[in-house]
Formats: C-alpha cells, sequence, structure tokens
C-alpha cells in the first residue's frame, strides 16, 4: 500500500498551499460552491456538521481532519436549521482576515484550520472523493505548521509549504480506515485480492491488460472481479488502468522533453495518433496542446 499511496502523491506533486482560521458562533450555515482544489480542515475546538455533496453528513468534533481532494460545493454549519449563506470559495480564498461565520461578537462556539492547495496535474479521481479522520493528531500538527508557515513567510517558505502538503496527503491517505472507507485507491488496497491487480497496473501500465488478466491476478472469476473493483475503487478496472495511464501520461508532458511516441509507448499504445486521441478524449486537449499549456498556465481542461 505504501508504494502506491508514494506514487499517486509523486504523480499529484501538490504544492501552493493557502491556510487560515475559521471561527463560528450562534446560529450559522455557509455554503460553498464547487472549488475543484483540494481543501482540508483540522477542528480545533468545538463541533459542526459537514454536508458535502455526494457524501453523507458528517459531524466534525475536537481533533477531526477533512480532506476534500476535489472540493465539490458544501454546507458547514451548527446544529440549528439555517439558511445558508452563499459563498464563492475563489472570492473566500482572497479574504485577509481569518474568516468568521454567525454571530462575530459572540465568543467562538467552534474553531477550524482550515486551507487549499494545488495539484499539479488534475488526479484528484484517483482518490476518494472524502477523507475524514477522528482524533488526527498528527495531522492537526502538520495543519498548523502549515498555517504558521503561510502566516510568516520566511526564507525558504514555498519548499517548506510544498514538502509539508505532501506529507500532509500521505499522512490522511494512511491514517484513513480502509474498511468502510468510501470507494477509491484506499478500499481497493484494502482488499487484499484487488491490491494485487492495482500493484500490477501500477508497475506495468504498458502491458496490454484486460479484465481476464487482472482478474487471473486476483484469482477471481471474471464477472465477481469486475464487480468488487468496481465497488470498492469506484470505478471499473479497465476505466482505473486509463485513469493511471493518463496521470503517468501528463507527468511525463510535465516532467521530461519526450517525444509523443515515447510517452504513448510508455503507457501502453502503439502509436503516437491512438495514443493522442485517447488523451483528446479524456483531458480535453491533444498532448502537444497540454504540455504547451504546463509552459503558460493550467490546461484549458482536464
Amino acid at each position: 500500500m505504501a508504494d502506491a499511496l508514494s506514487e499517486v502523491i509523486s504523480l499529484l506533486q501538490p504544492s501552493a498551499v493557502y491556510s487560515k482560521p475559521i471561527a463560528a458562533a450562534g446560529r450559522w450555515a455557509v455554503r460553498y460552491s464547487e472549488f475543484g482544489h483540494p481543501s482540508f480542515c483540522v477542528v480545533l475546538a468545538g463541533q459542526c456538521l459537514l454536508a458535502t455533496d455526494g457524501c453523507a453528513t458528517v459531524t466534525l468534533e475536537t481533533g477531526d481532519f477533512v480532506l476534500l481532494p476535489a472540493t465539490p460545493a458544501f454546507t458547514l454549519s451548527g446544529f440549528d436549521a439555517v439558511e445558508p449563506e452563499p459563498l464563492d470559495p475563489k472570492v473566500m480564498a482572497k479574504f485577509a482576515g481569518d474568516i468568521r461565520y454567525g454571530d462575530r461578537k459572540r465568543k467562538p462556539e467552534v474553531t477550524l484550520l482550515g486551507g487549499y492547495f494545488v495539484f499539479d496535474t488534475p488526479n484528484a479521481r484517483l482518490l476518494p472523493a472524502l477523507i475524514h479522520v477522528r482524533a488526527a493528531e498528527r495531522l492537526t500538527t502538520l495543519v498548523r505548521l502549515i498555517a504558521e508557515e503561510t502566516r510568516e513567510r520566511r526564507p525558504g517558505s514555498e519548499l517548506v509549504l510544498n514538502r509539508l502538503v505532501e506529507v500532509l496527503l500521505a499522512e490522511a491517505l494512511r491514517s484513513t480506515p480502509q474498511q468502510g472507507s468510501p470507494p477509491g485507491l484506499l478500499r481497493g488496497l484494502a482488499d487484499a485480492r484487488l491490491a494485487r491487480t492495482i500493484r500490477l497496473i501500477h508497475g506495468e501500465p504498458a502491458l496490454a491488460w484486460t479484465v481476464q488478466s487482472l482478474a487471473k491476478a486476483a484469482a477471481l472469476s471474471r464477472s465477481a472481479f469486475f464487480l468488487r473493483f468496481t465497488q470498492a475503487v469506484g470505478m471499473p478496472p479497465m476505466q482505473y488502468l486509463l485513469a493511471w495511464r493518463m496521470a503517468i501520461a501528463k507527468d511525463l508532458l510535465r516532467r521530461e522533453d519526450l517525444g509523443i511516441a515515447e510517452i504513448a509507448g510508455r503507457v501502453g499504445y502503439g502509436s503516437a495518433s491512438a495514443f493522442s486521441t485517447a488523451f483528446k478524449h479524456q483531458v480535453g486537449a491533444p498532448p502537444s496542446e497540454y504540455a504547451r499549456a504546463l509552459t503558460s498556465g493550467p490546461p484549458r481542461a482536464a
């Protein structure tokens, strides 16, 4: 499992961290629109509710940690029924002061440290939609360090923040209970038979894998393997293989001066044209256009 997580984190290349304190009191609720970037928080004191689109509502308590790898729309609130105040996460990210919700004159009833970061390559779908860790002492320490480094911006802060967020992501992923976790990589790795096939995909992505060959490696029938993999990982095995190949391709386009034909071969395509067609279908832009965009700004599509 550790190797698989290291591979994923290496491809995601988390960086550019932002963090600040959040507090709330009285009757309050806020509704954030979809953000897309990874966001996180730890609860320093008190309780509140988190209702994330596509996930069950959870009660956050002191010491809890939450990571949303691709932050969909969500509602954060107290326990009273209140019409949520709509907020734009992109606007709030530029807000200079500490964030306060509800009655700003009252002593805070819940305090959090929240923030976000970015992935250099948009492959968040390899991760669970919601990561929630109880009694996350180590993660709380990491978030405090990130907040301190964000606030003080001492020499070398960019390097320190990049390393801290890598450790934060690794710690969050390995701290998440694998059994009973949401569909995603962690749940797949918790199943010994599926973990075997995931390691094969990661280790040799260029091989001509089929559902049948992966099912054989898992010692399962084709139909049983397909159902088990899809339920655990949240996508069919061939879709996961494609997602992994595209993640590697994006990384190669970003990291190395390689020709399209060589990248195609490394991720299992017999020709540059076949790879380019698949890449454009999945990413929304041809590999050459994607590579050019990396030098001038974020890709046009992900």
